[in-house]
C-alpha cells in the first residue's frame, strides 16, 4: 500500500477509486492542446511561462507577478519549504503526505496538530495554541484531504488572520476548491494577507494528473523571490504549458463539473449510510467513510481499487476513501460494497 492512491501498476484494477481526478475526463479542447504540443516538442519551452501567465492571471484577476508555476502542487511544496525555510513548521492531521514530504526534506521540527474524529477531522479553536511565536509555517488544506470537507470561512478567516499577526507564512492547498466551488476560495484575501501562499493545481479538475501543473498565488515579492529561487529551470514543458492556457478559459467546464460532483456525491453518501457506514462530510470529489469490513482487500479481489487511509498520520484501520466518479462507475463500486457488506 503506497502513500498516494492510483497505483494501478502493481494491482490488477478494472475500476480505479483511488484517485481524485474528474469524472467528467479531459475537456476535449484541453487534449487537442495537447496533440497541438507535439509538434512544438522539438522546441525549448518558455522559461518565464509568459502566456500561461498571461491566461491564469486573467482568469483570476489577479498580477500577474504574484503566481508561480511548478511541476504538480508537490513541487510548489517543496520549493515553498526551501525558500522559507522554517524551523518549526505545523501541519494538521489527517492531511495529504506531500506537506510531511516536503517538510522532513528541509529539515526542522514538524509539530502535528491532531484534528478530532468527533468534530469530523476539522481544526478546532484549540489549533490557535500550536500557532506560537517560534512557528514559522502552516500548512493546511481547504478542502482537507483525505476527508474532503471545508473549514467554514470565518473560521479560516480568523485562523489566517492569527498567523499574519503572528508572522506565520500560511500554506493554503487549494487544490480541490473547484469541486466546492471556487466562492469558497481564500483568493480575494491574497492582497491584505501577505503571509498568505495559495497553491492550487490543475491536476484534479482537468483530470491531467500525466501532465503535472500546477500553480502559487503569494502578493508578498520577497517571498516569491525565496520561493522562486528553489524552482528548477525549464520546470513547465511545453506540453503543460500548452494546456494550462486553454485550461485557463474553462469556466463552463468547471460549473458544469462543480453539479455533476454534487449529485453523485449525494448518491454515494446516501448509500453509504444507507450500508451502516460512517461518512465523513464532504464536498469535494471524494468521500472518507469508516467501515469495520476489510473494504480495500475485498474490493480489489474484485477489480476495485479504493484509498485505505491507515496510512494517512492521525487515522487508522477502517478508514477509506473513494473518488465521486461517473453514475454507473458509483453504481458498480455500490453493488460490490453491498455484495461485500450482504
Amino acid at each position: 500500500m503506497g502513500i498516494h492512491g492510483g497505483d494501478i501498476y502493481r494491482n490488477e484494477v478494472k475500476l480505479d477509486f483511488s484517485v481524485n481526478v474528474n469524472p467528467l475526463g479531459t475537456p476535449e479542447s484541453v487534449v487537442a492542446a495537447l496533440h497541438g504540443a507535439v509538434e512544438r516538442c522539438g522546441n525549448y519551452p518558455d522559461m518565464k511561462a509568459e502566456k500561461l501567465k498571461r491566461a491564469v492571471s486573467s482568469q483570476l484577476n489577479v498580477p500577474e507577478e504574484y503566481l508561480l508555476f511548478g511541476n504538480g502542487a508537490s513541487e510548489l511544496f517543496m520549493a515553498v519549504v526551501h525558500g522559507i525555510k522554517p524551523e518549526k513548521t505545523v501541519i494538521p492531521v489527517p492531511s495529504f503526505y506531500g506537506y510531511e514530504y516536503a517538510a522532513k526534506a528541509a529539515g526542522g521540527e514538524i509539530i502535528y496538530y491532531e484534528m478530532k474524529r468527533e468534530n469530523s477531522f476539522c481544526p478546532g479553536e484549540d489549533i490557535d495554541a500550536v500557532l506560537a511565536e517560534d512557528v514559522q509555517l502552516l500548512f493546511l488544506a481547504n478542502p482537507n484531504n483525505p476527508v474532503g470537507n471545508l473549514l467554514g470561512r470565518e473560521a479560516l478567516l480568523a485562523l489566517l488572520q492569527h498567523c499574519q499577526e503572528k508572522g506565520i507564512y500560511v500554506v493554503l492547498d487549494e487544490s480541490f476548491i473547484e469541486f466546492c466551488g471556487v466562492r469558497f476560495s481564500m483568493l480575494e484575501e491574497i492582497e491584505t494577507l501577505d503571509r498568505l501562499i495559495l497553491i492550487r493545481t490543475f491536476t484534479k479538475i482537468f483530470s491531467i494528473p500525466g501532465v503535472r501543473l500546477g500553480y502559487l498565488i503569494c502578493s508578498n515579492p520577497e517571498t516569491r523571490m525565496k520561493i522562486a529561487a528553489q524552482l528548477p529551470e525549464w520546470n513547465l514543458s511545453g506540453f503543460a504549458q500548452e494546456a494550462g492556457c486553454v485550461c485557463a478559459g474553462q469556466r463552463e467546464f468547471i460549473m458544469e463539473t462543480e453539479n455533476y460532483i454534487n449529485t453523485e456525491r449525494q448518491l454515494l453518501e446516501k448509500e453509504l449510510k444507507k450500508k451502516g457506514f460512517q461518512v465523513f462530510p464532504s464536498c469535494a470529489n471524494f468521500i472518507m467513510f469508516y467501515s469495520d469490513e476489510a473494504l480495500y482487500e475485498k474490493l480489489l479481489e474484485k477489480g476495485i481499487l479504493i484509498r485505505d487511509c491507515r496510512n494517512f498520520r492521525g487515522l487508522g484501520k477502517g478508514f477509506y476513501r473513494i473518488a465521486v466518479k461517473t453514475r454507473k462507475e458509483n453504481e458498480i463500486l455500490l453493488e460490490a460494497v453491498g455484495d461485500i457488506r450482504g
